[in-house]
C-alpha cells in the first residue's frame, strides 16, 4: 500500500484515506441482445493505496483501465464487491442514512464535464447552494454570505452567481464545480479528470488553483487523469492502473523518471515529445513552423 503517514511528532498519523482491496463488479448479460446469462464484469481487482492528509495522490492509466470506477467507489456511487474504503479512519465502505450523509460532507468530486454535471436550468448561486443546503442545513444571510466566500475563493466575480452555466465560459464552469466540491469544507475531494475538456491554458489556471485550495484549505485530492505532464505538476505520489489493477506506484520522480513496470513505460512513451516530433519532421529540438 502506497505511503506511511507520519507527523512532526513522531507516531502514526491516520491517513486521509485507505483502499484495502477494493474490488468492484458491474453486472452484465450475454449475448447479442443482453438477455443471456447475467455475469460480473470485474471493473477493479484488489486495488490498494492511502493518501496522506494535505497531499495529492494521481491515479493514472488509459481509458478502461478502472479509474472512474475505483473513484466512484470511494464515493458510494459505484458497487463495493470487497474490499474497504476508510476516509479520516472510519470505514464507509457501504454506509448508509445520517452516516452516508457525514460521508458526502467529508468526501465530494469534481467531475470531468462541467456542462453535464451542472444543471443548465439552476444559476451558479443555486447549484453552489446546494450542499451547503441539503448537507450542513444552511439558510438566509448565512447561505448567500458562504456563496459569495466560495466564489471569491475559486476566483470568480459576486455578478456570477446570478449566471447560468450557458453563460459562462468552460474553465468558469469548472471553477463553479470546484466552488460546490469544496462548499461544506471536505477533507477529501476526488478530481475526476477535471481539466481533459479545457483548452491548455485554462487547464493550468486550474490546475493552479486546485494547488492554491489545498495549501489554503489542507484538503487531500485523488487526481484522476491520463494527461502525465498534468499529474506531474499536481501530485506527490502516482499509482498506474491497468486492466483493473494498480501495476506500479511511488513518488512522482520514481514513476515518471524511473518507471519500472512495461506499462508505465509505454504509457510516458506514448506522450508528445517536442523532440521526437521535431525529429520525424526532420528538425533537432523544435517544431517546424
Amino acid at each position: 500500500m502506497l505511503g506511511v503517514c507520519t507527523p512532526a511528532g513522531g507516531g502514526p498519523m491516520t491517513p486521509m484515506l485507505q483502499v484495502a482491496d477494493l474490488v468492484v463488479e458491474y453486472a452484465a448479460r450475454s449475448g447479442p441482445f443482453g438477455r443471456g446469462r447475467a455475469t460480473g464484469v470485474r471493473a477493479v481487482d484488489r486495488v490498494s493505496f492511502e493518501i496522506e492528509p494535505g497531499r495529492t495522490l494521481g491515479l493514472v492509466g488509459e481509458s478502461g483501465s478502472g479509474k472512474t470506477s475505483v473513484a466512484r467507489a470511494i464515493l458510494g456511487i459505484a458497487p463495493v464487491s470487497d474490499g474497504r474504503i476508510m476516509i479520516q479512519g472510519r470505514d464507509v465502505t457501504r454506509v448508509t442514512g445520517a452516516l452516508l450523509r457525514a460521508k458526502r460532507r467529508t468526501a465530494q468530486m469534481v467531475f470531468q464535464q462541467p456542462t453535464t454535471s451542472l444543471d443548465p436550468r439552476r444559476t451558479v448561486a443555486t447549484s453552489i447552494s446546494e450542499p451547503l443546503v441539503h448537507l450542513l442545513h444552511m439558510r438566509g444571510r448565512q447561505l448567500e454570505a458562504r456563496v459569495m466566500e466560495l466564489l471569491e475563493l475559486v476566483g470568480l466575480e459576486p455578478e456570477h452567481a446570478r449566471r447560468l452555466p450557458r453563460e459562462l465560459s468552460g474553465g468558469q464552469r469548472q471553477r463553479v464545480a470546484i466552488a460546490r466540491a469544496i462548499a461544506t469544507s471536505p477533507s477529501l475531494v476526488v478530481c475526476d479528470e477535471p481539466t481533459s475538456s479545457l483548452d491548455v491554458s485554462v487547464q493550468a489556471q486550474i490546475i493552479n488553483l486546485l494547488v492554491w485550495l489545498q495549501s489554503e484549505l489542507g484538503i487531500s485530492y485523488l487526481f484522476i487523469s491520463h494527461d502525465l505532464g498534468t499529474v506531474r505538476q499536481i501530485a506527490d505520489t502516482i499509482a498506474v492502473m491497468h486492466l483493473g489493477g494498480i501495476v506500479e506506484a511511488g513518488s512522482v520522480e520514481q514513476v515518471l523518471d524511473a518507471p519500472r513496470h512495461e506499462y508505465t513505460k509505454a504509457l510516458i512513451a506514448a506522450v508528445p515529445s517536442i523532440d521526437r516530433i521535431g525529429a520525424r519532421r526532420g528538425t533537432t529540438n523544435a517544431i517546424a513552423p
